[in-house]
């Protein structure tokens, strides 16, 4: 047995440690914060354990009910999303939660209130369980207003004012990804300890990247911006080699990819969908939060986009996420189309 090398494992930045470090440059701070996100951490332990185990447990499948989005749940998708309800209102710290698989947002029972919001998708990428790939769950954290004063409002902020986002990524290993606005450290679950270890410290997005990830099975029904992009991607003019194709469907995977190998995620309106489709409270706005803190852009196709401002809990909106220089270009087709059409 090597001992020197168990001794040296006690040494590792645990998630709990470093959301610790991070607590104490606020003298202030009383530990809210960090007992609020080692709840989420509980959270995605228990799911991956339980993604794990699905095929075993006859978990994969079809429960029977249908979301808010008119997607039919699957067994898993409501399991994850009780497991995050109950142990959010448990944990004291949050006054209102907005989950993708509940219609209404959920206010917190005075007792049981904090003065944080959650916002999540507590499995994304579920249509992918029964095939083995990759699946997550996104989040982001607000402030409440006025904690004497709960309302609907204090889950309708922009982007710009969130606190700290992440995900939890579901596949060969469980990674997740936090910022809580210095920077995105990346942690991955050692099963042996049972803890979320430092392996992927203060990302950075490259600037520029040689990867596009898209549906091309909508390419029909996009707009012309999107059309010419994905043309440019693919049929370089100024000599460069074509970018490479990688698009999996489950957002959380794709985007994970984005962020450690640089390029662009793209889910654009299109006919069949003119408002896009991806969810902004809990699937935009926690994405993009990351992506700029990695130093790369969001962009809606109309204006940056944290700064949109959500006047439905499940409103959506088209997006394009990724590096710094790729998202330049999009943004220019864009403006180029506009000074066009008008």
């Amino acid at each position: 047995m090597d001992h020197q090398a168990d001794t040296n494992r006690t040494d590792l930045m645990t998630i709990t440690r470093f959301v610790l470090n991070e607590q104490s440059k606020y003298p202030e701070s009383r530990g809210d914060f960090t007992i609020l996100l080692n709840t989420i951490v509980l959270g995605c332990k228990f799911v991956c354990s339980a993604v794990g185990k699905a095929g075993l447990a006859k978990l994969i499948g079809l429960a029977g009910e249908t979301n808010v989005q008119g997607e039919e749940q699957k067994k898993l998708d409501v399991l994850s999303n009780e497991v995050f309800v109950k142990a959010l209102i448990s944990s004291g710290r949050t006054s209102v939660l907005v989950s993708e698989e509940v219609g209404e947002a959920i206010f917190v029972p005075r007792s049981h209130r904090g003065k944080y919001i959650v916002v999540f998708d507590p499995l994304d990428g579920s249509s992918n369980i029964d095939c083995g790939v990759s699946i997550g769950t996104i989040f982001g954290i607000y402030m409440v207003k006025n904690e004497a004063k709960v309302s609907l409002e204090d889950a309708m902020q922009p982007g710009n004012q969130m606190l700290a986002a992440g995900y939890c990524m579901y596949g060969s290993s469980c990674t997740f990804v936090l910022s809580t606005g210095n920077g995105v450290n990346g942690f991955t679950l050692d099963p042996s300890l049972g803890e979320f270890i430092l392996t992927h410290p203060n990302i950075k997005i490259p600037r520029k990247g040689n990867i596009y990830s898209v549906n091309e099975g909508n390419a029909k029904n996009w707009d012309e911006p999107t059309t010419k992009y994905v043309q440019k991607c693919k049929f370089p003019q100024d000599g460069s080699p074509p970018k490479s194709l990688r698009y999996i469907g489950s957002m959380v995977a794709d985007i994970h990819r984005t962020l450690l190998y640089g390029g662009i995620f793209m889910y654009p309106a299109d006919i069949k969908s003119p408002h896009g489709k991806l969810r902004i409270l809990y699937e935009v706005f926690p994405m993009s939060y990351l992506m700029e803190q990695a130093g790369g852009q969001a962009f809606t196709g109309k204006r940056r986009a944290l700064d949109l401002v959500p006047r439905e809990l499940h409103e959506r909106s088209p997006i394009f996420l990724g590096s710094y220089d790729d998202i330049e270009q999009i943004k220019e087709l864009y403006a180029s189309s506009k000074a066009d059409g008008a």
